[in-house]
């Protein structure tokens, strides 16, 4: 690796929302400047309500969302970026760049710059390719050629890995599995701020399911949002908080469905937060429900916060997080030191539910969060195991690996 003063880095990301990839790319950038190196971070858009900021740091390319661009300008965009990207490259002299997701990987690889470029790949592959997009169509042939040209590609779990090579034809040899990395003394830190407003501290003065997180089709919030209808039954003094935005028409569904079960008084949406885990630490449980994911960040944070998960197995990785030895998949719950994982909810296909009916796996997701809200064990165990479980997300091994050579 070279010197502090050698090295310049350039931390590449789509957006500054409150995403797991977007404070991931924070961690990187509090950690590289407290070290002295010459650092940007690049968001490709950037919105006046973004969360995660980088100061005078700060580079993007348009101020509005893809959302509001039309299919000709976001074409145009994907074309124009990767030369942007050059020129940036080039301008600020950067050594290293790291991308996070595979948009940021697909522009790094074709920007043809001289830098050591990092890539980086957070969620299974194979199951998101499933839900249809242009993009995915592209990223699905940058697998097969242009990510040759990225110096090192960073899987965050051994599950994903193995997913992109099997699943999704990947072949070249530049990958690494590196975990997430965490600051957990400034987690815990930022945890230990109050809740001042009223009416969100009264929200926590009963047992609280939390959700963190973008609201998207790969979380499929419906799912945790029906066992919650279940649970609610049996423990009517209980709420349900969310926190995060995402896609509009996610939560449009969402916000119907608790309409319908009738659950307006027990489920609140809190939107965007500067600082979730001060409400992370004051829940009981953490919930996710996806349908695919790689390493969840914020079931480490989750961790080192010391507030108990239960997660649907939406990967291997999740047994990787969770637990200090491995499980096989299973069709029962499986109770680990970090909490409960529940069966994979996913059913095949991608996009807003077409039946609101319950199945067999949303029922056992209520069960293990009613055993989670009744059960003080869990929280005990988790309080016994987190330094083991939180050994490989050291934010200075992690962080100093990435600019290694493989």
């Amino acid at each position: 690796m070279n010197t502090t003063n050698q090295t310049s880095i350039l931390l590449i990301m789509p957006y500054g929302s409150v995403g797991g990839m977007e404070r991931l790319a924070l961690s990187f950038y509090d950690f590289y400047k407290s070290k002295g190196y010459a650092i940007k971070a690049l968001k490709f858009i950037k919105l006046d309500n973004d969360i995660i900021n980088f100061g005078e740091d700060e580079l993007f390319f348009k101020g509005y969302d893809f959302s509001a661009m039309s299919r000709f300008e976001r074409f145009s965009f994907y074309f124009k970026a990767p030369v942007l990207i050059r020129k940036l490259i080039k301008q600020y002299k950067v050594t290293h760049s790291i991308a996070f997701g595979d948009m940021a990987n697909l522009f790094s690889s074709v920007s043809f710059s001289s830098e050591y470029k990092i890539g980086s790949i957070h969620a299974l592959k194979s199951i998101e390719f499933k839900h249809p997009t242009s993009f995915h169509k592209i990223t699905k042939w940058g697998y097969k050629s242009t990510y040759k040209n990225l110096d090192k590609l960073v899987c965050i779990s051994k599950a994903i890995k193995m997913d992109i090579i099997e699943n999704c034809g990947y072949k070249f040899s530049n990958i690494q599995i590196i975990y997430n990395p965490h600051d957990i003394n400034q987690l815990i830190h930022l945890s230990n701020e109050p809740i001042t407003n009223a009416n969100e501290k009264k929200l926590f003065s009963k047992k609280t399911i939390i959700f963190l997180g973008r609201l998207s089709i790969q979380k499929s919030p419906w799912h945790f949002i029906k066992a919650f209808s279940l649970l609610v039954k049996h423990q009517p003094e209980t709420n349900l908080v969310v926190i995060g935005d995402g896609d509009a028409t996610v939560i449009s569904y969402i916000h119907k469905q608790v309409k319908e079960l009738k659950l307006e008084k027990n489920v609140f949406f809190l939107g965007r937060k500067s600082n979730p885990y001060k409400y992370l630490k004051a829940a009981n449980v953490l919930v996710l429900s996806s349908h695919y994911e790689g390493t969840p960040n914020v079931i480490v944070e989750s961790i080192a916060i010391g507030t108990p998960v239960v997660s649907s197995y939406c990967t291997k990785g999740i047994i990787e997080l969770m637990a200090t030895k491995d499980y096989n998949e299973t069709t029962n719950n499986i109770e680990v030191e970090a909490g409960i994982v529940t069966p994979n909810l996913f059913k095949g296909e991608l996009g807003i539910p077409r039946s609101s009916k319950v199945f067999k796996e949303e029922e056992q997701l209520s069960q293990a969060l009613k055993k989670m809200i009744t059960d003080d064990s869990f929280k005990l165990a988790l309080q016994k195991n987190r330094k083991v479980l939180l050994q490989k997300f050291d934010l200075e091994n992690v962080c100093s690996t990435y600019l290694n050579k493989i």
